[in-house]
Parts: structure tokens; sequence; C-alpha cells
């Protein structure tokens, strides 16, 4: 049940077919015209995303780029887990665990790769249960904290006594969980996003900084106008999947809401189509169904915690991140994108091999 096996990702012809088949046959939503995204991802988009997936996007190159890197699975709390495992090729190499999210993969960590090797980090890079070549999750309870557990559980297989943990988006809310499971051998956490929330008093809103404000005003701007995901994930996910598992045009609709133009063609269809080819696409949703109902943690996490975000992006309120962590550095950067490791991978490499020098 420990065994840790080679993997290769070798997805049938006739699955390819099938796909094919199935955009051939799409059928379209109406739109108002003039709307544009208005109402949500336009058809304009899909269509784009369609035709680019049927015409341009050659899943056997991009398969063949990601066998480029060693994969392997094992079996954690009766849940297969999917990983990449790179070594450095440098002396005295200092491991990092990289954690992904909704609706991305592992692909998000791939241009981090490079140069983070070659400054002397191994890198661990998991599927989260439920997510792409993990496979499907086949019982409840897989939520944040039972993920962070089950990374502490991996680290300790691949026989690393120190490491740190690094995340975007939901990989950004594991990270710190795997510091709270394994607190004895984390030296750190480094994050894209603190999901540190006011508790409703209004004493905490008092002479909030500039950044802060403009924290909460993208944070606002986004349960106003991009929160209905998060909604219907939290509450129907099952209602949802059939839908995602029956088209992948309707996979194409949902994931792209937050796989925005702002991203590269490629790197957006790669992360929808391992959804796809894997059947994952219904089971990742449930993650949130998971996380909605998890136990609050007792306490702040005591690790100390880094956070890198983007100025474009909710990145977090630090009054309330130092409430329910140990902040000991948080920057901000110009580069709008909420996938700051795909998108800016030099600064990404840089700030999280300046901030782990300290903690190796």
């Amino acid at each position: 049940m420990t065994a840790i096996r080679p993997f290769r990702i070798e997805i049938p012809q006739a699955d390819l077919d099938d796909l094919r088949a199935r955009l051939d046959r799409t059928r379209w939503a109406d739109q108002i015209p003039g709307s544009g995204e208005e109402y949500g991802v336009s058809v304009d988009r899909v269509r784009h995303l369609v035709n680019f997936w049927r015409d341009g996007f050659d899943w056997r190159e991009v398969e063949a780029k990601l066998n480029a890197y060693p994969h392997f699975i094992t079996e954690i709390d009766g849940q297969d887990i999917h990983f990449l495992h790179v070594k450095s090729q440098r002396e005295n190499s200092f491991p990092l665990i990289l954690t992904h999210g909704w609706p991305g993969t592992f692909v998000e960590f791939l241009d981090v790769i490079e140069p983070l090797t070659d400054a002397g980090y191994d890198l661990v890079i998991p599927s989260v249960p439920g997510y792409g070549f993990s496979g499907v999750t086949t019982e409840s309870g897989w939520d944040d904290a039972r993920i962070g557990t089950a990374w502490a559980e991996l680290m300790k297989r691949l026989g690393y006594t120190r490491y740190g943990a690094a995340g975007n988006d939901g990989g950004s809310a594991i990270s710190p969980e795997v510091g709270r499971a394994d607190a004895e051998h984390v030296t750190g956490v480094h994050v894209t996003q603190v999901y540190s929330f006011p508790t409703g008093d209004p004493a905490e809103m008092v002479d909030l900084t500039e950044d802060e404000q403009s924290s909460l005003a993208t944070l606002d701007w986004f349960v106003k106008n991009k929160m209905g995901f998060n909604v219907l994930q939290s509450q129907q996910p099952q209602t949802l999947a059939h839908a995602l598992m029956d088209s992948p045009t309707g996979l194409i609709g949902w994931n792209s809401q937050l796989l925005g133009p702002d991203l590269d063609d490629e790197f957006v269809l790669t992360n929808i189509a391992i959804h796809w080819f894997t059947g994952t696409a219904g089971s990742a949703i449930r993650h949130y169904f998971e996380k909605s109902r998890a136990a609050q943690p007792a306490g702040p996490t005591t690790v100390p915690t880094a956070l890198s975000g983007s100025n474009g992006d909710f990145h977090g309120i630090r009054r309330f991140a130092e409430r329910d962590h140990n902040i000991v550095s948080w920057k901000t950067h110009d580069v709008y994108t909420h996938y700051l490791h795909h998108s800016a991978p030099e600064l990404m490499a840089r700030e999280i091999g300046e901030f782990f020098a300290r903690y190796r």
C-alpha cells in the first residue's frame, strides 16, 4: 500500500476520437447580441477554445511534454495520489511540495520547475485527490486538512524530513494545512493568496491600510460578479457534474471562467483536457463541498508563512492573515494574473527561492 509506482500518461486514441466527435456535435448556446461577457463566459470565447481544441491543440505533443517529467503514483489513505518528483542536480538540495487549485492541475507549476531545480530545490508536485491523474475520490471527507495530512505522509514516504510547502489558489489553502499537520518537519509555507476574512466585528475594519482596502474591494467585486461557481460547487457539485462529464464544450464554458483570455490557449486547454481525459471534472468540484463542511481549524498555524500575490487578483487582507497564520513576509506584484507560477515563473521561482533560503 506504500509502494511508489512509476507512471506514464497514455490517453487511448479512442478517447481522442470520442472527444473530437463530441466537439463536432456541439449544440451551441444562444447569446444576446453585443452582451459580451456580461452574462458569463461568452459564446465567442467558448467557440474559440473549442476550435483550438479540435484543430490547433495537439494532445500527443502535450502528452510528450508532460511525460518528459518523472511521474509517480502512490496510495495514501485509500486514495491514489499522482505526483511529479523532479530532483535538483545540486548538492544539499531542499525539497518543496507545490499544490495547485481548481480549475488548475499540476500543470500550473511546470514553468517553475527548471529555475527552482537549478536553484537547488527538489520538487514534489502532486495532483490533488479527485483531480487529474490522482483519479476520482471514492469517499467523502477529502477537505484541505485531510489533504495536508496526506501530503505530509507523501513527503515522509519520499524520505524527506525537512521540507517546505507552496501553493496557488486552492493550494494556498492546502499548503498551510501541510504545515499544521507536520509542523515538526515543515520549515515554511509560501502562498499566492491567504484566505482569512473579517468576522463581522466593525472594529476589525478600522484603519485599513491602502493594500487592505484594495484587497477588500477586489474581494467584494469577485463575490458580486464571479462567486457563483463557488456557491454551486459548495452546495450541489453532483448536479453540475452530469453536464461537465458529458460535454467537453460545457466543461470549457465552466472551467474557463477562471482560466481567462489573459492566459495562453495551450495552458488553458491542457488543464481542461486533463480534467476531461481523466474523468475527474465532477470529482474535482466536490472539493468545494468538502471544504464548505470541514471543521474550522483550532487556532492559527505556526510555521513561518510568506505571501507573494498579484495586485490584479485577490491575495489576502494582511491583518486577518496575521490573525490566522505566522506571516513573516508579505509581497505583492504588478503581474495581473491568478496564475503567477505560470505567467511569471522567473519572478515566482526567485520569490520562492529567496524565502526558503532562510528556512532550508
